[in-house]
Formats: structure tokens, C-alpha cells, sequence
């Protein structure tokens, strides 16, 4: 039997407080939270990252990049397109081979001008009959996540590195991420979030042309178009390994510090 993952929270990491209502939430989510007697000393990381998110961004450790490839066969102007624009070229996009096996492109859902952006890898089945993105029981588990923080789908903006879903068993080609890269990019710069969580090694390729495994990106806070980028684990991925559900809370925590000193 698994043991369940627990996590130990410090408010002046996380520059929150859990309630009961969140802390019950965390407990569905399989994370077990408690408070030690004698709080230990706040990690130097953490500290960096509540007083200076810049400075922790410039200190992260040079990627393992990936080339961008060709992108002629996308439509031509997607970095001045309005959200109705994009949407239009999402749907309509045949630029890889994806578009032939999807029922639909999903471009995303929320809240078009968020401090939260939130990047999975792709549509899965689920998303792809529903046309909505995070369904099913990985998307009921980022709900949970969101609702501990304090967050609903309402506060926040969800979208996927890919705009089709993969063919099962199947992880996207170099091609198939670089295309969607355009259209994620223009999502960023109209959101305008002031962070950005990256949900999946899909995602941190798209947004940091990145190969690194993602237990190689966690606890470093990165950059794409000026706004931090904090990596962490699908939804998927957590289901299926419970161990991990405490090391994806602390991603989240530093997200929200990030979030919060922004504000401040």
C-alpha cells in the first residue's frame, strides 16, 4: 500500500495560511499537511523567490535547448491576433498531422486576463469530446489543487501546449510542439499572466525549448517572455504516482509566492 505523501507548510515561504476548508481539500487530494512545532528555517530558495523572482529567474541553471523547426505551413500574423482571430486559427489549423485525427482544436478556457497560466501537455480523449481543457478525473484533480490555493477555473487561464490531442501511447514530435509554440505564445502575451505553471515536459518544451526531465526543471523558476515559469507534474502523471501529489503542492506554493510578491 502507498503511503500517502506529506508535505510540511511554512506560511512565510508560501505567504498564505490554509484554512480548514483548504486543508480538506489538500486531503482529498492525497497531500497530508501538517504544521511542526518549531517551524524549521525557511529555504533559501524560498526566500529568493518571495523577495526577487527576477533574481531567482537569472540564477537558473542553463537548458538543454531544442532547435525550433520550420513553422511556414502556420497561418501568417498570429503574434498580432486578438483572441477571436486565434481562436479561428486554432480551429481551422491543419499545419501537422494532428488536425486529422482530432474532433477539435481547443485553444483554452478562463479567465483571458489572469495571474495564473496554467499549461498542460495536450488534449487528452477526454479533453478532445469536450472541448474544454483539464476534463475528466485529471481535471477534477487540478480543481482540488486550485481550490486549496484558494482558485476556481474562473481566477485562472488553462490551455495546452498542444491544441490536439496525440494519438494514444504517443508523445508529441519536435515538429507538433514547435507549431503549437506560435499560437501558446500569442496566448501568453494577451493574458498577460504574472505566472505561468508548466503542467508536463510537453509544456516546458513549448515554453523553454527545454528536453530536461521535469524532476531536472522543479524548484527552479524559469522564464518565457518576461514572465516566471514554475514546472511541475500533469494531472495525468499524479494520478497515477501519488508519491509525487507533495512534491507538485510545493510547485504550487512557490508559484503563488511568485504570484504574490508580483502583487506587493
Amino acid at each position: 500500500m502507498m503511503e500517502e505523501p506529506t508535505v510540511a507548510m511554512n506560511e512565510n515561504a508560501t505567504r498564505f495560511e490554509l484554512d480548514e476548508r483548504q486543508r480538506a481539500m489538500l486531503a482529498e487530494m492525497g497531500v497530508r499537511v501538517w504544521m511542526p512545532k518549531t517551524a524549521p528555517a525557511v529555504p533559501q530558495v524560498a526566500k529568493e523567490v518571495a523577495a526577487s523572482p527576477q533574481k531567482d529567474i537569472s540564477m537558473a541553471p542553463p537548458l538543454l535547448s531544442v532547435p525550433i523547426v520550420d513553422v511556414s505551413n502556420l497561418p501568417a500574423g498570429i503574434a498580432s491576433m486578438d483572441w477571436p482571430q486565434l481562436q479561428s486559427a486554432v480551429s481551422a489549423c491543419t499545419s501537422c498531422g494532428l488536425s486529422q485525427s482530432r474532433q477539435q482544436a481547443i485553444l483554452g478556457d478562463g479567465l483571458a486576463s489572469a495571474n495564473w497560466m496554467i499549461v498542460g501537455d495536450a488534449p487528452g480523449e477526454e479533453e478532445d469530446q469536450n472541448g474544454r481543457s483539464f476534463a475528466g478525473p485529471a481535471g477534477q484533480l487540478l480543481d482540488n489543487m486550485l481550490k486549496a490555493l484558494s482558485l476556481t477555473r474562473d481566477d485562472v487561464y488553462l490551455t495546452h501546449a498542444l491544441k490536439c490531442r496525440t494519438p494514444s501511447g504517443r508523445n508529441a514530435s519536435q515538429l507538433e510542439v514547435s507549431h503549437c509554440a506560435n499560437y501558446l505564445s500569442r496566448q501568453v502575451a494577451l493574458v498577460q499572466p504574472k505566472v505561468i505553471l508548466a503542467m508536463g515536459r510537453t509544456a516546458a518544451l513549448a515554453l523553454l525549448q527545454s528536453a530536461e526531465p521535469l524532476g531536472k526543471l522543479r524548484s527552479q523558476v524559469q522564464s518565457f517572455q518576461g514572465v516566471p515559469v514554475v514546472v511541475t507534474y500533469p494531472p495525468a502523471y499524479l494520478l497515477r504516482n501519488q508519491a509525487d501529489k507533495a512534491k507538485a503542492w510545493a510547485d504550487l506554493c512557490m508559484a503563488a509566492s511568485l504570484v504574490s510578491s508580483s502583487s506587493s
